[in-house]
């Protein structure tokens, strides 16, 4: 929950005048939380932690879905792409973060200017497969 924590409280206190707090979109019957922002926000300590590289080229995308009828953490397979506006796309590797009953998704993206991102999220589990499709404004700070 550190993580999650920490990702709540920046994104509630620092990242409303940039309009990067955390958003949610209900896909099926889940409900998906998603954030993307530059990585050097992340204290060295929860870097280290989560084997983060802390830099201001550097962004973290932070997934975590929840079924939508009893808010309980999903354990589903995610994978994704993220592709600038000149259509480079690089791969998003992610991995699980279990803290306590809290489950989420975390991948790196390097990126090198103020640039508009756009992530395609696959999402699945058993039969059930969903698309968490959003662009987003990456600062260098």
């Amino acid at each position: 929950m550190k993580l999650l924590k920490i990702l709540a409280v920046f994104c509630a206190l620092s990242l409303a005048p940039f309009s990067q707090a955390e958003q949610m979109k209900q896909l099926g019957a889940w409900d998906v939380h998603y954030i993307a922002l530059t990585s050097s926000f992340l204290t060295p300590e929860v870097a280290r932690t989560y084997g983060i590289q802390r830099s201001k080229y550097n962004a973290l995308v932070n997934i975590s879905v929840l079924d939508s009828a009893t808010q309980a953490p999903q354990n589903v397979l995610v994978s994704g792409t993220a592709t600038d506006l000149m259509g480079r796309s690089q791969p998003l590797e992610f991995k699980q973060i279990t803290e306590g009953k809290a489950i989420y998704y975390i991948a790196t993206l390097s990126f090198r200017y103020e640039e508009d991102i756009k992530f395609d999220i696959k999402l699945s589990k058993g039969n059930t497969e969903q698309r968490l499709r959003f662009q987003q404004k990456l600062y260098i700070e």
